[in-house]
């Protein structure tokens, strides 16, 4: 008989890195009856991604409502979850990463007694403020898992000093590789170029191909960074664009109020910005590729902008994600203004260090991390 895999996810992240072992664990011969299950935790965004993989949730809990807070995910997403979890009872449940959707699916499953698997396990700033809450959540999920699919052998040392079994973590690589590199091959080159230009030119006034211009990428949502960190963030932009009138700055502005406040009144009027509606993940890797550097508070772009050999300057105090930092692929330059545009400044300026940080290779994984994991599961599962 087939074992039961249930994976969970409730975020555009988590269905990004996700998307690849469903697809992987489904296309499994000989092993697995996988069953999907989505709290759309976020669920416009959630939405596009599944729609990309051609993945249909088994069950679909549509928890958000408008302006949720932790407590409204925490309290729906443990009671869905019971109901599932009672319904299927799988050999063992998949979670993704640090959201609270994946803490509290962890938790759903340790209180029925079901083996937990934990892909993007060991990554920590040992700060449980900074990212919050995604520090907390990781650190609990490690506690509570069984099975801990690491992306990079510093992660798994994580785990190891932490007190986990050796025979309990595998390093893998990490899954959005493989996401990245399967929607960078899902269309013609030439086809898919002439699509997006024409229709970033028509949406958003925003012309990709004029050579003058340096296109500079940028995302932020962090809880942590709400208010002084946005402000700063914000004004660091605007100074930017007024001072480098050959840099456009693009920015797909989450959809969270603590965002869209601070954004649209310090950069809506900047001649030079462009701040536009969240993006699907394919528009959003065409931007990437086609960007000089991003600018970012978050934590998958660290690991996917290298692949396509883009400078990261992140706008946080910490990350979870050092290898990238020892690479030399990304720097951390916190939310300071003024640290912000010199980082931005320097790698504008000075061709070699550019060169440096966007020649250097991923430290994150070969785009096989998927069929590791199956591999794995397949093995422990018998």
């Amino acid at each position: 008989m087939k074992k039961k895999v249930l994976i969970v996810c409730g975020t555009r992240p988590e269905a990004i890195k996700m998307a690849p072992v469903i697809n992987g664990l489904k296309g499994q011969k000989s092993g697995f009856n996988t069953i999907v299950c989505v709290t759309a935790q976020h669920r416009h965004m959630l939405d596009q991604v599944l729609s990309i993989f051609r993945i249909s949730p088994d069950y679909d809990l549509n928890i958000m409502k408008e302006n949720q807070d932790l407590f409204d995910i925490t309290e729906k997403s443990l009671k869905g979850l019971k109901g599932v979890l009672e319904t299927v009872r799988p050999d063992v449940i998949l979670v993704q990463g640090d959201t609270t959707t994946a803490f509290i699916a962890g938790l759903a499953a340790f209180y029925l007694k079901i083996p937990i698997g934990h892909v993007e396990a060991g990554l920590r700033t040992y700060n449980k403020q900074s990212p919050f809450p995604e520090e907390m959540n990781r650190h609990l999920l490690s506690v509570l898992a069984d099975y801990h699919f690491a992306p990079t052998e510093w992660s798994r040392s994580n785990l190891l000093k932490e007190g986990i079994p050796e025979d309990r973590v595998w390093v893998t690589g990490n899954t959005v590789i493989d996401a990245l590199m399967q929607v960078a091959r899902g269309q013609r080159p030439a086809v898919r170029k002439r699509f997006f230009v024409e229709s970033f030119k028509r949406k958003y006034n925003l012309e990709l191909t004029t050579q003058n211009s340096k296109l500079i990428l940028v995302t932020g949502h962090r809880r942590e960074n709400f208010g002084e960190g946005f402000e700063n963030i914000c004004n660091a932009l605007r100074r930017i664009a007024e001072q480098r009138k050959d840099v456009v700055i693009v920015y797909p502005v989450h959809l969270n109020p603590n965002v869209q406040r601070p954004v649209k009144r310090i950069l809506g009027r900047v001649e030079n910005v462009r701040l536009i509606e969240p993006l699907g993940y394919e528009e959003f890797v065409f931007l990437m590729s086609r960007s000089f550097l991003i600018l970012t508070d978050s934590g998958g772009i660290q690991e996917e902008a290298p692949s396509l050999g883009k400078p990261v300057l992140v706008m946080r105090s910490t990350t979870e994600r050092p290898e990238g930092i020892r690479a030399g692929v990304v720097k951390l330059v916190g939310t300071k203004e003024r640290d912000i545009v010199d980082g931005t400044f320097e790698l504008l300026e000075d061709s070699k260090a550019y060169m440096k940080m966007s020649g250097s290779a991923n430290p994150y994984g070969d785009g096989k991390a998927s069929e590791k994991i199956a591999r794995i599961l397949f093995s422990v599962l018998q």
